[in-house]
């Protein structure tokens, strides 16, 4: 809240992970639990009995492809977190869901085959997440070859065609779906290249598992590093580009459960574990869709608890740097155990599902439900700070 209208210090405001959509389920999913409290149902059952599917129409328009929301929920309650006792004092745990779209746009992709073997892979999108990997290893699949082979850089329009920002979840989507159609295009000119080579039709040569190979003639076949190595002599060089716009690339579900302790004399809030449960489609690189869900559960624990503008009478902000401004750090937190369910996206040819922003949006509402549940006091002002929560506990109708 500001205690002036024009603040001469104005803080300068970007979208971060999933824009608008952690206070709206704060609202959302802190009622949810009211509900499934006067109805005398657990809260995940309440989630299971209304979940989105496959063919739910959303507020904005769009039908929902297949989404597996109902199988994030249910993760969620046989995991061994939610039936855990929760013992002590001031102790309650919570829940609470979260969606977000995957945007997407165009994306190009440029790939050149080097004599030995290896390609360098040109694309436009800017890695925040690590997604250079997984682009990788989407032309690696296609061409049957290691992943250490395939060597991304990013590029500039100088270089590689119009790819649009990273963002709305959807960089791995787009830039992932030019470089399976650019490995597709080089897959496509390794058979070419070798039906001439052993003057056949293209029909009668095949590329499996890195190897281009006659149909019919065993003794006819290239390891892709072989041929690699030939093509100079043999007609130049190869290099495989594409450019794609994809179209209803769906969404991606959360379900986070939070355990708290409450200090009613200081007001503290202390995480005491917690779960990130996420329909992720499939997992390109596992350890990295982890680092993102984890990443985004924290931001959101830290809006939560710490995060916001602190602005003086006169406008100006108090909290203007990291020291001043409080963001959770590794001390402060557990270890985030992050649940993957995978639920094929159909509109990617190998199924996955953008990931970075769900994790930001069930936090504050989950850690809001936790309060509740150990102190009997809901939560509807944010940040959850100290100040904050000794406010709710003394406040006029909570008085202890």
């Amino acid at each position: 809240k500001l205690p002036c209208n024009n603040p001469p210090n104005p803080v300068r405001h970007k979208a971060p992970r999933a824009p608008g959509a952690p206070a709206a389920a704060f609202a959302a999913e802190t009622a949810i639990d009211e509900l499934a409290e006067k109805l005398n149902i657990d809260p995940l059952d309440l989630r299971l009995l209304n979940a989105a599917q496959e063919g739910t129409r959303r507020l904005a328009g769009p039908v929902f492809p297949r989404i597996g929301f109902i199988e994030t929920v249910q993760a969620a309650k046989d995991h061994p977190h939610y039936t855990a006792p929760l013992k002590g004092p001031n102790r309650g745990r919570g829940v609470a869901g979260g969606f977000w779209f995957n945007a997407s746009g165009p994306a190009a992709v440029s790939a050149s085959v080097h004599a030995d073997g290896t390609i360098s892979l040109v694309e436009g999108s800017p890695d925040i997440g690590g997604h250079r990997v997984a682009v990788a290893m989407h032309m690696a699949e296609v061409l049957g070859i290691p992943v250490e082979d395939v060597h991304p850089t990013i590029g500039d329009t100088d270089s590689i065609a119009f790819t649009s920002m990273t963002g709305g979840s959807g960089a791995l989507m787009k830039t992932g779906m030019a470089a399976y159609e650019a490995g597709k295009d080089i897959r496509r000119q390794l058979i070419e290249r070798a039906a001439k080579i052993w003057d056949v039709s293209e029909d009668d040569v095949d590329m499996v598992s890195g190897v281009i190979q006659h149909k019919s003639d065993p003794e006819l076949r290239f390891p892709f590093k072989e041929l690699a190595s030939m093509l100079n002599a043999t007609g130049g060089p190869i290099v495989g580009s594409a450019g794609v716009d994809p179209k209803g690339v769906g969404g991606a579900f959360g379900v986070h459960i939070a355990d708290v302790e409450v200090d009613p004399e200081t007001g503290k809030i202390q995480i005491l574990r917690y779960t990130a449960v996420q329909d992720v489609g499939t997992a390109i690189h596992p350890s990295y869709v982890e680092g993102q869900i984890q990443g985004g559960a924290v931001q959101g624990i830290g809006w939560a608890l710490n995060e916001e503008y602190v602005y003086s009478k006169d406008g100006v902000m108090a909290n203007p740097t990291f020291l001043d401004y409080r963001m959770p750090i590794s001390l402060d937190l557990p270890m985030i155990d992050a649940v993957l369910v995978e639920v094929p996206n159909p509109g990617h040819p190998y199924g996955l599902r953008g990931v970075g922003e769900t994790p930001i949006v069930p936090p504050m509402a989950a850690i809001a439900n936790a309060v509740y549940n150990a102190l009997g006091i809901r939560m509807n002002k944010l940040p959850m700070s100290p100040g904050t929560t000794l406010e709710a506990i003394w406040g006029e109708d909570n008085a202890l």
